[in-house]
């Protein structure tokens, strides 16, 4: 795993002191008997939960949970009677997913990996996909084209985003709800950022590092990986954006054909 992988992977494990704790926090037992009811609330971005009709029939479907530790998404789906793995870079975020498991009697397996790289994965394996490490990869069309690969034909695709347009912005001055444009589209905080901001902003929090990417690389990529967008909605990020435009969103998209 290269640097900014071994980073991120320390980072997720001690986020339940950071910003992104929201992200780490188990279910509880009662969203679990709702998921046996066959009522999901799972979020791919921080507020909203996935509609209902975006799921298809979950009983014994394969599903993969992408950078989806935590103890959320994958019970709720194991719940539902789905198959369900998650993969993850943060061994204490797969934790909590063998928590809830081994709590509520719930069969889940994890593996540790990077998104990143999906090779341990056979072709059409999957009949549901939950991506949720957009933020944190720098070439996600390269993403998009494996999971393309090991999604099944009509199989479905799932994912959170924050939306670029929030990475134009001072990072120092976002964090004091200040606005002020500073960066350029596709943005990344290893290479946008001084060495001294990277210190200061990220790494002194324990935040781990993020990438923008482009709204083309976002949505072209998961077409150029035989998808076809079906579902979309917004959700606001809880940053000084917050007034004046939604800054996250999802999608669901149907695979069609090979990428």
């Amino acid at each position: 795993m290269d640097q900014v992988g071994q980073y991120n992977r320390n980072a997720w494990d001690h986020a339940h002191h950071t910003s992104l704790r929201q992200w780490t926090e188990p279910v509880s037992t009662d969203e679990v008997n709702e998921a046996r009811d066959g009522i999901i609330k799972i979020k791919l971005t921080p507020h909203k939960h996935v509609p209902q009709a975006w799921f298809p029939e979950l009983r014994g479907k394969k599903v993969l949970c992408l950078a989806a530790g935590g103890g959320q998404q994958g019970p709720l789906l194991a719940a539902a009677g789905a198959e369900v793995t998650v993969l993850d870079n943060s061994p204490r975020q797969l934790a909590q997913d063998a928590f809830v498991a081994q709590r509520d009697r719930l069969t889940i397996n994890t593996e540790l990996g990077d998104i990143r790289d999906l090779s341990r994965f056979s072709d059409q394996s999957f009949d549901v996909v939950l991506s949720l490490g957009a933020g944190h990869v720098e070439d996600l069309n390269t993403v998009w084209q494996q999971i393309g690969r090991i999604t099944k034909k009509n199989g479905t695709l799932l994912s959170g985003f924050t939306n670029p347009f929030e990475y134009i912005f001072d990072l120092k001055a976002w964090n004091e709800d200040k606005l002020v444009v500073r960066h350029t589209i596709p943005y990344a905080d290893i290479h946008d950022l001084t060495a001294d901001e990277r210190q200061e902003l990220i790494v002194d929090k324990g935040e781990p590092f993020f990438f923008s990417n482009s709204l083309e690389d976002q949505i072209q990529g998961q077409i150029a990986a035989g998808f076809v967008i079906v579902g979309f909605y917004e959700d606001h990020g809880g940053g000084p954006l917050d007034p004046y435009i939604n800054t996250c969103f999802a999608t669901r998209a149907v695979k069609v054909s090979l990428p």
